[in-house]
């Protein structure tokens, strides 16, 4: 008689391969492999030193929360950190959601989304303190990270707490993401959500268990804590965590032979300050696959750059709602003969190209992008209107324009929204013009994304005054007090008046055209 053998998985109380915790597994049959790696501090712990840091993390957060009932939010405003990284695992492994909150964002803007999301703990960053004090709206508990009586503090002395059993279709991730309104939008990411990501990344950008990560980009987007971070770990690689992108420092990491960074990620202008830096040498990126690129347009002239210098720049695109949906392959040839392509459809996803008819447009000719599969989120947290325009049935809308060009790669040539992304950062037209239209001396505006060379696209704001002229610096002092840096326009244009059409709206391809090369 054969013994019975049990999955690992099954032994620990895990409820099927959805639900499949990333770093469990790993934690048993490999624990003495490197799995995490902070370049700030050093610090560096391997799976089964992980695995033990998150089962101490869920049970610190479910006696913190006692007898609360389940799917209470955690948020977290900070930088990346093994810390961060640890709580959003531990999370998933109590039954809890995960909320990284933007640390760009100022104190109005966090209340919002706090005030939104009610998690039940906050944990924070020392640095960011100040910014939470000056917020005006109910605060759940917070907790400093570092220090005396922090959250390091007491996890380093609890006990481990197995897994919790949760369905598969449960949320484990909360993103925060702005709709055309301005106001954010809570992206809702289940286990099973999270777990098909993972598989999709790790089939498109090749990540096995050799693989060496660098992600510079902040966990409070899903390219940064789901692409990088949870693929990387499911798959068994090791997992390089920056806390904030500095091209000198990313380049020595990149170059270090003791690392041997394989997959960096990076938005188009954080690639060309890597190319422009002085430090530049590719000659020392010996390990280096591919740079990984998303976020923001990606110009024919930057992926060449590259590719005369040995390095593929592999684009993509995917959103906190469905994670990676297109995706170039890793392969040199194929980034040479489809330059400006963000490649094709993940494995486990479905993409539609849809005209206005609501049919499927034919090659070559442009429609919206609509995709399904596992993925794809179920909806806006506490947000039923927005998750009911976001679908047709099963179909997720994108809301960005597709083509689809010779050998079924896919381009993105534009966006339905009025979206511009400046430096990686999506940014909406219709906060910027709430904010500014609240000034005493402004009558009328539209925001608008115009080109430029070191971030992608940065706004123009278009201003009507009153009787009363404000001056530029006024007005931008003005928005400096109620948004992030990188939601202020760069530019103030005083007008007689912005043209509008009947029915009152802004026909700001008139004022694109009249102002793009100035």
């Amino acid at each position: 008689m054969q013994p019975e053998i049990k999955s690992v998985l099954a032994v620990r109380g895990a409820v099927g391969l959805e639900t499949d915790d990333p770093v469990i597994y790993r934690a048993e049959v490999t624990p003495e492999r490197p799995a995490v790696y902070d370049v700030a501090t050093g610090r560096t712990l391997n799976y089964g030193t992980l695995d033990l840091a998150v089962a101490r993390a869920a049970y610190r957060l479910l006696e913190i929360l006692g007898n609360r009932p389940a799917m209470q939010r955690i948020a977290i405003l900070g930088r990346n950190s093994i810390e961060q990284i640890t709580v959003c695992l531990a999370c998933q492994r109590a039954g809890l959601v995960f909320v990284p909150l933007n640390w760009r964002l100022g104190a109005a803007e966090l209340g919002q989304i706090i005030a939104d999301c009610e998690p039940s703990l906050l944990l924070h960053d020392a640095e960011f303190a100040p910014v939470l004090a000056e917020i005006s709206e109910a605060m759940p508990r917070t907790i400093a990270v570092e220090g005396e009586g922090g959250w390091a503090e007491l996890v380093a002395t609890a006990p481990r707490a197995e897994p919790a059993s949760v369905d598969a279709d449960a949320p484990c991730i909360m993103l925060y993401t702005s709709g055309t309104t301005g106001s954010p939008k809570g992206v809702i990411i289940t286990r099973r959500n999270a777990f098909a990501s993972a598989v999709n990344f790790s089939l498109v950008g090749e990540v096995t268990s050799h693989s060496v990560t660098l992600c510079d980009l902040p966990f409070f987007h899903t390219i940064g804590l789901v692409a990088i971070g949870r693929t990387t770990l499911m798959m068994g690689g090791r997992l390089v965590i920056s806390d904030r992108f500095m091209p000198d420092r990313t380049l020595s990491v990149l170059g270090d032979p003791a690392l041997g960074i394989t997959h960096y990620f990076a938005v188009p202008q954080m690639a060309a300050a890597l190319r422009n830096a002085p430090a530049w040498d590719p000659k020392a990126l010996k390990a280096l696959q591919a740079i990984f690129i998303g976020g923001a347009p990606l110009s024919p002239a930057l992926i060449e750059t590259f590719l005369e210098d040995g390095i593929p720049l592999v684009n993509g695109y995917g959103m906190s709602e469905a994670g990676t949906t297109i995706h170039v392959p890793l392969d040199r040839d194929a980034v040479a003969r489809h330059p400006g392509s963000v490649g094709y459809p993940a494995p486990l996803l479905a993409v539609r190209l849809v005209g206005d008819d609501g049919q499927d447009v034919p090659d070559g000719e442009v429609g919206e992008i609509w995709v399904k599969g596992p993925s794809v989120t179920p909806g806006y947290w506490n947000n039923p209107g927005e998750t009911a325009r976001a679908f047709v049935g099963e179909w997720y809308r994108t809301g960005d324009l597709g083509r689809r060009g010779e050998g079924g790669v896919i381009y993105v040539p534009d966006r339905l929204k009025d979206m511009y992304i400046s430096g990686g950062e999506n940014v909406f037209p219709a906060e910027i013009e709430a904010v500014i239209g609240a000034h005493p001396k402004v009558r009328d505006v539209a925001v608008l994304g115009l080109p430029d060379p070191k971030w992608g696209e940065c706004g123009v704001a278009f201003i009507v005054a009153q009787a009363d002229l404000p001056s530029a610096d006024e007005i931008l002092a003005h928005c400096a007090h109620r948004l992030a840096s990188y939601k202020r326009p760069a530019r103030i244009v005083f007008l007689d008046q912005i043209p509008r059409t009947a029915s009152g709206k802004a026909q700001k391809h008139i004022l694109r055209q009249a102002h793009a090369n100035s």
